[in-house]
């Protein structure tokens, strides 16, 4: 990039920033629904449209930043090293993400965050469709990674429909785990002891959950390698259950 092109990206950046610094100011002491468009605008000392250039809706506007589970689990699967499996990849990372937010909970910042987001419907909705954006981006790094390397792939009777299917399962069913421990740090109140309590429980529950979605998912999609027991439910795996039902018949 050219010294030019140095310059109005960080420029860019800089105003950027500048507009989310305010708009979060003025969502945090007037509520998401009271500020217009304008509000930040003027607050920002900008244009409207710069601020239209920057951020398509005031939803985008509000989350700017603090979404990182829509983009980078798939980012993480895409960028992982060669031969190291999608799931262990994720595990770690999600793993890492809930330990860390459950740190961050105790923040005024975040917890001014949560209090705003709580109180707009508009808000709430808009943050299922990230959830649901980031769902679907992660089907589609897990389908490519399985579909690059047919060695690391589920073995299923139709591969091309196989590998579509068990991303679109994976994926659903490990951000509505993820989702739902955050929803319990969101609970957290005022009683220190009680919110400690919390955060140690989940981030318990994140390692557990996820090392045994990791196995269980493996086994059930009849990953490479994956254990032959369900680690969950101290059932035969697939190939187990097999033999078993030869020996049987």
């Amino acid at each position: 990039m050219s010294e030019l092109g140095d310059r109005r990206a960080r420029k860019k950046a800089l105003t950027r920033g500048q507009i989310r610094r305010a708009a979060q100011e003025l969502f945090s002491e007037h509520g998401f629904d009271s500020v217009t468009i304008a509000d930040v605008a003027a607050t920002a000392d900008v244009a409207v449209q710069t601020v239209f250039n920057h951020f398509p809706t005031k939803e985008e506007l509000f989350f700017d930043g603090r979404t990182p589970w829509v983009d980078e689990p798939a980012e993480v699967v895409r960028s992982r090293r060669p031969g190291q499996p999608p799931l262990a990849v994720l595990r770690e990372w999600t793993v890492r993400w809930i330990t860390e937010s459950a740190g961050r909970d105790a923040d005024e910042e975040r917890r001014a965050y949560l209090a705003t987001m709580a109180a707009s419907p508009a808000l709430r909705s808009f943050e299922l469709s990230l959830s649901q954006r980031g769902e679907r981006r992660l089907a589609e790094a897990l389908a490519e990674a399985w579909s690059s390397d047919p060695s690391s792939g589920p073995r299923l009777p139709d591969r091309e429909v196989g590998v579509r299917m068990a991303a679109d399962l994976t994926a659903a069913i490990w951000v509505a785990g993820a989702r739902s421990l955050l929803v319990e740090l969101r609970a957290v109140g005022d009683d220190a002891g009680e919110a400690a309590a919390i955060r140690r429980t989940v981030v318990t529950l994140a390692e557990q959950l996820f090392d045994r979605l990791e196995r269980g998912l493996g086994a059930l999609l009849s990953l490479p390698g994956a254990e032959l027991t369900d680690p969950m439910l101290g059932l035969p795996g697939p190939t187990l259950a097999r033999s078993a039902a030869r020996r049987a018949g």
